[in-house]
């Protein structure tokens, strides 16, 4: 093959390029339009933005409603307690606890939000009331849940810290200083009920550890040992339906 047989392709293709090039010149790029962003022409098209907007923020506050302001937060450090008391690492797995957590806050929570719905929700898709006066009818019951599960001394120490006065009754207490004292008295007592499912555990560990420094077996962990003992244990009592009674209980009594 000779050089010039070897460069021919080549310069075909610059040829053509060279010839294209006018055409695409005279053909400019013509980019998409979006015209679904306009301005309200009524104001019904603008309060259904609104909407749009506040519902928005209301998924995006979802999860952090969920779990400082229900039963959630105490169900899930419970469910924590009782894993780590048993000496397992992975097992039952995250997922599992709080799926279980998330369905008993719904069983514990559902009077509250059924009033909820009754005062607020249902009023509002009605038209019988705006979003503010549902927002105000809504927090009603809730900030009634949380202050049942408050303590005095808890609900004391934000009103210093806010700086506000003694309030009169529950009504006048406002839902940002509710929130916080009950996250407060929630941790209280999930610790104090991790700590009352810790002693058993715990003294079936010492028993375990005394038995093999007895035995001499001082190569041998004695969590190893004391593993099956907990689960045998925690099994034959059943213990789940234990816990999990222990904490509905707590809610209501």
């Amino acid at each position: 093959m000779t050089r010039w047989q070897a460069l021919r392709p080549v310069l075909l293709t610059a040829v053509l390029l060279v010839l294209a090039a006018p055409v695409a010149q005279a053909q400019p790029l013509s980019l998409p339009t979006f015209d679904f962003v306009r301005p309200a022409e009524t104001p019904q098209e603008g309060l259904q933005t609104m909407q749009l907007l506040l519902l928005l923020t209301v998924l995006t506050l979802a999860p952090s409603i969920v779990i400082l302001c229900t039963s959630f937060t105490r169900i899930v450090i419970v469910f924590g307690f009782v894993r780590t008391a048993l000496g397992l690492q992975q097992s039952p797995p995250n997922q599992v606890l709080i799926g279980l957590a998330l369905f008993l806050t719904a069983a514990v929570m559902m009077p509250t939000f059924s009033e909820v719905n009754s005062v607020a929700v249902q009023p509002y898709l009605a038209g019988e009331i705006d979003q503010v006066e549902a927002i105000e009818r809504g927090t009603v019951p809730l900030k009634e849940f949380m202050l049942r599960q408050t303590r005095e001394a808890d609900l004391r120490l934000m009103l210093e810290v806010s700086g506000q006065p003694a309030p009169e009754g529950p009504e006048d207490v406002g839902f940002l200083t509710v929130v916080p004292a009950f996250v407060i008295s929630e941790l209280k007592t999930a610790f104090t009920m991790g700590f009352l499912i810790y002693l058993p555990f715990i003294i079936i560990d010492l028993i375990v550890a005394s038995l093999m420094m007895s035995l001499g077996m001082m190569m041998v962990p004695p969590t190893l040992i004391s593993l099956p003992f907990k689960v045998l244990l925690f099994v034959l009592v059943d213990g789940w339906h234990l816990v999990v009674e222990s904490l509905v209980r707590s809610f209501t009594g």
